[in-house]
């Protein structure tokens, strides 16, 4: 007589997922509630389903109630939990993966989302909406999308926005998300041969993120420009820019006497000696000069 079989059989996962969808912030039924945002806006779940999908709901779920003098107590807290500072169309996107594990992603919220994602340890949340921004990158997000991966070690992601960056280096230089990057995320990425920009751009754009970094920390921009100066590469440009470089330097002191010597000194030397063979070396962007032919061999 044969034994018995068994086998796992699927039915439709679209009518599933359809379904729990259903239960996405409905409160029928919920058990559990947040007030998310600025907003205050109430959402709605279900606590069995947020403590299977996510150990950092089991966790904030299975804590006493606030006031409760038993923190054994098998009666689980029913909120409101208070999430003050998530955007509720982040919260939500959260919410449905939880649920349907797929997400309804915009690029106004996804880089949010991937936050969200990181903090609450959702890992396939998290490959989501890397994908997503990798898909739909522009130059205005490009470096909010870089900064978020430095910050968050996606390092696919931060590979990709780089790229992108030098593709079109002359457009990103001039948005905001320039302005705003940190300076070791901003020295990364003047640390690239790729950059398709001239250097006498760059340097421009460096002393607007300065002035702009500065007012930000309250710091001198001498101070908060130190990291990514020490990527500018000063011995490409010609005599007559340097001297106006000198002349605007000597309003915010931007750039240390001792870099600008240096290049002076490449130039009366007709060779990089004694400059870091990568200063010399030009970019992508680089606009030829005549001086240059006179740079280390090894540099160029």
């Amino acid at each position: 007589m044969a034994g018995p079989c068994s086998a796992r059989l699927q039915g439709d996962v679209a009518a599933f997922t359809a379904a729990l969808r259903t239960l996405v912030n409905n409160p029928q039924f919920s058990d559990v509630m947040f007030v998310v945002g600025r907003e205050q806006q109430q959402v709605f779940a279900h606590r069995c389903v947020l403590a299977c999908r996510c150990q950092a709901f089991r966790g904030m779920l299975g804590q006493a109630p606030v006031g409760s003098q038993d923190s054994s107590s098998s009666v689980p807290p029913q909120g409101p939990f208070i999430l003050g500072n998530v955007q509720p169309e982040v919260f939500l996107a959260v919410i449905e993966f939880l649920y349907t594990n797929s997400v309804t992603l915009n690029s106004h919220i996804a880089l949010e989302v991937l936050t969200s994602s990181v903090e609450y340890g959702l890992q396939d949340l998290c490959k989501l909406c890397v994908k997503f921004i990798k898909d739909t990158l522009s130059v205005e997000q490009v470096c909010e999308a870089l900064q978020a991966a430095v910050t968050y070690g996606q390092a696919d992601l931060q590979q990709h926005c780089l790229a992108f960056i030098e593709g079109c280096t002359a457009a990103v230089v001039q948005t905001q998300g320039f302005r705003e990057l940190s300076d070791v995320v901003l020295a990364r990425v003047l640390s690239s041969d790729h950059l398709a920009v001239d250097e006498l751009d760059l340097v421009q754009a460096v002393r607007e993120w300065a002035h702009v970094s500065s007012a930000v920390l309250e710091r001198p921009v001498p101070e908060v420009a130190a990291l990514p100066v020490k990527e500018l590469r000063l011995p490409l440009l010609a005599p007559s820019e340097l001297v106006t470089l000198e002349s605007y330097n000597q309003q915010d002191l931007l750039i240390p006497v001792e870099n600008i010597a240096a290049a002076w000194r490449a130039h009366a030397l007709r060779k990089g000696s004694g400059v870091p063979s990568r200063l010399c070396r030009p970019r992508r962007g680089t606009r030829p000069r005549d001086h240059h032919r006179h740079l280390e061999p090894q540099a160029k």
